[in-house]
């Protein structure tokens, strides 16, 4: 599914592809896939979806604090779900920005990615400093044999919406409101690893996440509903993102889930982690018995929702 190595490309055939960053394969991206699956089915073509890392931002402007909804891997599995050959992942780097279009088009999109028909944005622009647009693309495809379909304004502001509209949710802790745009359950992805084992004192055995990619973006910091699978199993539970105050003061960010109904040992794996209610923020308590009454309160309130959620 992912092409990064030059082994990789091997793999590549006749191809239809779509460029942008796709963070999140959110509902306005979807409807670009399913038409980038259907053009590929219909032609007998690879469906191929090339994206750019480090994100163009982070090279160029040197932005390193853009954080992304979704991880590589994230995003290769939403993309392999809907019907996507492959992720091309190329690297994004300073010569890289200095392809002319010439180059880019002829030895990314024509040598490596064997194009057909590429479908993108009417406000399209690559090559250095982003000077050649939709018009030279088309052009090019006279001349290297691939059509171009133009992605209207309309749908690209849809995604532009869907995209600020999962953001702004993600960071109020409205899970609802981001799980509608993105079209499924906002994830963590994360290994589990040794905590200070404060949630175990409790009565509350949790287990700690550890998430590699720094550029992850994480919701607002509180108590949310979660379900993950377990040994084959879907598993809910109540996840906490913040600096546990009262019991710790190291003033780090910490994401711990306990789990309902499971007794196992989870150190070592990797769990994908759906977030799907925000319970409350998180708070600092006088003493430990208030903190312990508190989290008995939110396991009743989540047991409510999952109540709720298998009546829907």
């Amino acid at each position: 599914m992912k092409i990064k190595t030059a082994a990789d490309y091997k793999r590549i055939k006749d191809s239809v592809v779509t460029i942008g960053t796709f963070d999140g394969v959110h509902i306005g991206h979807q409807k670009i896939i399913s038409r980038l699956v259907d053009i590929a089915k219909t032609n007998d073509l690879q469906a191929l979806v090339l994206t750019f890392f480090p994100h163009p931002r982070m090279v160029v402007q040197k932005d390193s604090d853009i954080k992304l909804i979704n991880t590589i891997d994230e995003k290769a599995a939403q993309l392999q779900e809907l019907g996507v050959d492959h992720l091309v992942v190329k690297e994004f780097t300073t010569s890289f920005s200095r392809l002319t279009a010439l180059e880019y088009v002829r030895d990314v999109l024509v040598n490596k990615l064997k194009v057909k028909h590429i479908i993108v944005g009417y406000d399209h622009h690559f090559g250095r400093n982003r000077t050649a647009t939709i018009d030279d693309l088309i052009e090019f495809g006279k001349f290297y044999d691939f059509e171009v379909t133009q992605i209207d304004a309309q749908e690209i502001g849809d995604v532009a919406v869907s995209s600020t509209k999962i953001r702004i949710a993600l960071s109020e802790g409205k899970m609802k409101i981001a799980n509608q745009f993105l079209g499924y359950d906002f994830m963590l992805t994360g290994t589990v690893v040794k905590g200070k084992g404060l949630g175990s004192n409790l009565n509350f055995p949790t287990a700690n996440i550890h998430i590699e990619e720094l550029y992850k973006l994480i919701p607002k910091q509180g108590v949310y509903l979660v379900q993950s699978i377990l040994n084959g199993h879907q598993t809910y539970g109540m996840m906490n993102i913040g600096k546990n105050p009262t019991v710790s003061k190291d003033n780090k960010t910490h994401i711990e889930v306990h789990f309902f109904d499971f007794d196992g040992d989870l150190y070592g794996e990797t769990l994908k982690i759906e977030l799907l209610d925000h319970l409350r923020s998180e708070i600092k308590f006088p003493n430990i018995n208030a903190l312990k009454e508190q989290l008995e309160n939110d396991k009743f309130t989540a047991k409510q929702r999952i109540n709720l959620l298998s009546k829907i």
